[in-house]
Formats: structure tokens, sequence, C-alpha cells
């Protein structure tokens, strides 16, 4: 797989791009527009499109979701530490967003949630680099 695009249906795409932006991503404003706009994750390889709800619906006969009142989606990014997972979450609440419940440690990985200004659901993570690789069960042996 060479590219990854996350699709999320936004009320208000200025807001959105706001928030994203805040959280330390960046626009391409090559696939930018009044309707949609394309979130740069990892530049080359990872995106969202925050895509107006009007515009969402054109590409489904199906109707789309509503965040605000259940998840249609987690869409998680693991970052390289603990302090850099704290940080984006910060960022991302001084923006616009919400934290629906406290931060889960798990020894091994650590993991906060988001909502966007829309309610999509945003996980944000660390995992220790040997559970990554070995497992979690790998981790706990690092313990003793």
């Amino acid at each position: 797989m060479t590219q990854m695009f996350v699709n999320l249906p936004v009320t208000d795409l200025e807001r959105a791009k706001a928030f994203y932006t805040a959280l330390g991503f960046t626009i391409n404003p090559k696939f930018t527009d009044h309707n949609a706009a394309c979130v740069v994750v990892e530049d080359g390889h990872h995106y969202l499109m925050i895509l107006v709800r009007e515009f969402f619906q054109t590409f489904t006969d199906v109707p789309i979701g509503d965040p605000r009142t259940g998840p249609t989606v987690a869409v998680a990014f693991f970052l390289d530490s603990r302090e850099e997972v704290d940080g984006v979450a910060e960022r991302g609440l001084a923006a616009g967003g919400s934290e629906p419940k406290e931060a889960a440690d798990y020894g091994f990985m650590y993991q906060r949630q988001l909502l966007d200004p829309d309610g999509n659901f945003l996980e944000l993570g660390w995992m220790d680099p040997v559970a990554a690789e070995q497992g979690p069960d790998a981790h706990v042996g690092q313990q003793d």
C-alpha cells in the first residue's frame, strides 16, 4: 500500500482545518477547496480528507452517521513518546476538541482519546518499542 486516506465529514471546514493544523498536521493546498481539505499526516503516505458533510454525502447513497451521537470511526495516531501524546492532546483541547475519558496507561502502551469539534473520534497513543516489535508480554519481561 503506497498511500492511505481517511475521509471524515465536518460541519465547518475552516474550524476543522484550524483544529488539525493545531495538532501539528499541515494542509495540502493542491487538494483543498471550499468542499474539502487534504490534511497531511505523514508526507507522501497518510492523509485525512476532511469534507463538508454535504460533499461527503455525494460519495454514498447511505446516510452518513453523526459522530456527536455515536462513534462512526476511530482514527489512531501513534507517536514517539508519552510526552508527545500529551502535547498533541493538549493542543487539540486548546483548539476546540474534547476528551471523552481520562488517559489510559497500560504500562507498555499509553493512550488518550480526543474528539475533534465535529465529534470525530481520534486516539493518540504511544507504545513501548519492544512491545510494538515483540508483543505486550515482552514489555512485562523488561520489568522483571
